[in-house]
């Protein structure tokens, strides 16, 4: 018997649904919760009312055009002092169909807020970076795993790389959200290649999901995607590491299969809460690292960082 797939809420949270969904009529004003599913516009609407609710440390940056001439926006946070930082990337809504990785970085936007004052949110779509042999893609131009007609050909890829090339010694971790599978994936996908701090990656990485399961006992697995998924070529993480960014992983939410990419919504908040300690721990670490082992404590280790989602302006200031 296959189980009922929910994509609604259930009457216990109807209530909630509905402070969930107050939202004036042009869309302006938008109450972030975790018990929701959000279209584009109404988080694009939110994102632009974050601006005028903290002019001081978030910006709207539209870095690039799709190929659909749609503006491709983000959020850059953080005060402008006028000095170089560092930058932690975090991109979502890379592929449409994985709700819950939007839904987890305007979770991490509200927890980051309520401690610092400090944001993120990148909320964006750009093709797969083609990088080594075709292995875990197709030429055919109508899969989904097609992976352009040459290395960087679509226009959404190059607003990213451009913007990381020019930078890439800015910054610290480069993560990507995704579901599903309940796993953190380091680079490389293609079996043949092995990253070349990937002792580091893995410590790091157990390290992560021991931060995770200590919330809801959800267990989540560290590798390679040939060692504990597939082999895959042109991953964004992949690409970010040959750079020289030090830490780039790939984050695999819930569920582990029993829902796929239509997970629940009462699953938001508690897949939210435990993600955000597993990131919370990566960006840990690379600060630790970076500044000397410094304090490790949350609020230091985020307000020392400028938190870059996406791609922002001309310089990380």
């Amino acid at each position: 018997m296959s189980k009922k797939r929910n994509h609604r809420p259930n009457e216990t949270l109807k209530d909630l649904w509905k402070v969930c969904r107050t939202i004036s009529q042009d869309h302006s004003k938008i109450l972030i919760c975790c018990q929701c599913w959000y279209s584009i516009l109404q988080i694009t609407s939110w994102m632009e009312q974050m601006v005028m609710d903290h002019p001081d440390v978030v910006t709207v940056v539209n870095y690039g055009k799709t190929y659909e001439s749609r503006d491709i926006s983000l959020l850059k946070i953080g005060l402008n002092t006028g000095k170089e930082k560092k930058a932690i990337w975090m991109d979502c809504g890379i592929h449409a169909r994985e709700w819950i990785a939007p839904a987890f970085c305007q979770y991490f936007v509200r927890e980051v807020r309520e401690l610092l004052g400090i944001i993120v949110i990148c909320l964006s779509y750009h093709p797969p970076w083609p990088l080594f042999t075709a292995i875990g893609v197709s030429f055919n131009c109508c899969s989904k795993f097609y992976p352009g007609s040459k290395a960087m050909s679509e226009l959404e890829t190059r607003a990213v790389t451009d913007f990381v090339r020019s930078r890439k010694d800015s910054f610290l971790c480069f993560l990507s959200i995704h579901s599903y599978g309940q796993m953190l994936l380091i680079p490389y996908g293609h079996p043949n290649y092995t990253a070349p701090n990937y002792d580091e990656l893995m410590m790091v990485g157990q390290g992560a999901t021991e931060a995770i399961w200590k919330v809801h006992r959800t267990n989540y697995t560290v590798g390679t995607p040939p060692d504990v998924l597939y082999p895959i070529t042109g991953s964004a993480t992949d690409w970010a590491r040959m750079q020289g960014i030090p830490l780039t992983y790939i984050i695999e939410l819930r569920d582990n299969g029993t829902y796929r990419f239509e997970l629940p919504e009462d699953q938001i908040q508690p897949t939210c809460e435990e993600a955000y300690r597993g990131v919370l721990y990566i960006i840990t670490y690379a600060h630790d690292k970076t500044f000397n082992g410094a304090v490790a404590n949350t609020a230091v280790t985020l307000s020392g960082i400028l938190l870059a989602a996406g791609v922002t302006g001309a310089t990380l200031r």
